[in-house]
């Protein structure tokens, strides 16, 4: 697969517009776009590397991809379920590893907490139904947690040892449920999630610029953190994922591994795990295989069938410096049944021509990830800017996905 000259410069000229004012715009972004055969169809960088800075955003500039972390964590689990170490459905396996998981409690609506009537799976934690919140997205966690407060990007344990805000497996609510999945894979295998992730995922697939704790090349190229105001207007902002980024190395054994959150990378290093998933589980680049087809298949089955609108009951900015409010979570014309595999949503269609099988997903400071194995294609757009939600980055994903789309129909 390979596109015309006039889509890549349609396509640049895209990426450049939406970077046309550094205050007020997307200060700068990377996009990389894939194919099943791992070569990228399209990777271009506007902008500057942050608001404040003269230097201009390249491919080789690193992000926090935060949430986009979700599908690498659900990849080192399923690795686990297929060589019997772990197994989706075993609620005494899973407190077993972690026992902390035996005197988690309810949260009420009046704030009051009750104890919880069955065990967690792992199935639960990797699709949001165990009942786990983030402070962030959920009133009244947040209110729980004063007036101290709950910090999920702190790097301390103590952070993720929230209560559930629903009994387990009886809601869909985004949160912390894929860090427990990486505390169980850790306590598993013996290895920190990083450690885990370079090894079976990273290292075979050749990648060398992502990681939950970047080196000191990759932290030279760090993208800055920005924060938009209300009116419009940018400013630069101290990042909220900073222990990685501080920490001795000898003090790296210290740091919550964040199964959630807790990636580093350029853009084209996770493309590439995109196209290993495009291609069934085995990278089209090394030959290396991460996944059986059939474990990729069903990572990308739904899940959560009885939860059909579990994107519409909406998200509140419970922290307005975080996340902007979400009515819904991705909206399709009809509003068709939506649908969570392993650790990623399906969307059941969309807007910009994606065929209905289709995962994707997000990371907080506005990173936004597809993956479409129908029709071969998948890509990464990255930018450093909180609130979540941001208008001009999700018209930047919808532009370049749609043209992507017209492109390869044609």
């Amino acid at each position: 697969m390979q596109l015309p000259n006039s889509v890549i410069q349609n396509l640049k000229k895209s990426v450049d517009n939406a970077c046309a004012n550094v205050q007020t715009d997307i200060p700068g972004t990377s996009v990389v776009v894939v194919g099943k055969d791992g070569k990228e169809l399209f990777a271009h960088s506007a902008g500057k590397r942050g608001v404040n800075s003269s230097e201009d955003m390249s491919l080789d500039n690193v992000f926090w991809i935060a949430s986009c972390t979700k599908m690498i964590a659900g990849i080192a689990c399923m690795q686990l379920v297929e060589q019997d170490k772990l197994h989706l459905d075993d609620g005494d396996e899973i407190e077993r590893l972690i026992p902390e998981l035996k005197d988690v409690k309810v949260l009420q609506k009046d704030g009051s907490l009750v104890e919880k009537n069955k065990k967690i799976t792992l199935r639960m934690l990797l699709t949001h139904t165990a009942g786990f919140g983030y402070s962030f997205f959920n009133n009244e966690l947040r209110d729980y947690s004063h007036p101290v407060g709950f910090d999920e990007f702190s790097g301390d344990i103590k952070d993720v040892l929230q209560p559930l805000v629903f009994q387990p497996g009886e809601g869909w609510q985004y949160g912390l449920n894929i860090d427990y999945a990486g505390l169980a894979l850790e306590r598993a295998t013996g290895l920190s999630l990083n450690d885990y992730c370079h090894k079976n995922i990273f290292e075979p697939l050749k990648l060398n610029s992502i990681s939950m704790f970047p080196n000191a090349d990759l932290k030279k190229k760090l993208a800055h953190m920005h924060q938009r105001k209300h009116d419009g207007s940018l400013i630069g902002r101290d990042h909220l994922l900073r222990k990685p980024l501080t920490v001795e190395a000898s003090e790296v054994k210290n740091v919550f591994n964040s199964a959630g959150a807790g990636a580093f990378s350029k853009p084209s290093d996770y493309a590439q795990i995109i196209a290993t998933l495009l291609n069934d589980g085995t990278s089209p680049l090394t030959g290396a295989q991460i996944l059986k087809k059939e474990t990729v298949d069903l990572m990308f089955t739904n899940q959560i069938e009885k939860f059909p609108d579990f994107g519409r009951q909406g998200i509140p900015d419970a922290k307005p410096d975080l996340t902007n409010p979400l009515p819904e979570i991705y909206p399709v014309e009809g509003q068709p049944p939506q649908g969570w595999g392993l650790t990623f949503m399906l969307s059941n269609g969309g807007p910009t021509g994606r065929s209905k099988t289709t995962g994707f997903w997000a990371g907080l400071p506005n990173c936004w990830w597809w993956c479409d194995r129908e029709s071969g294609v998948g890509g990464i757009v990255c930018s450093q800017i909180l609130p979540f939600g941001d208008a001009r980055v999700l018209g930047l994903w919808f532009n370049i996905e749609t043209q992507i789309y017209q492109a390869i129909r044609a």
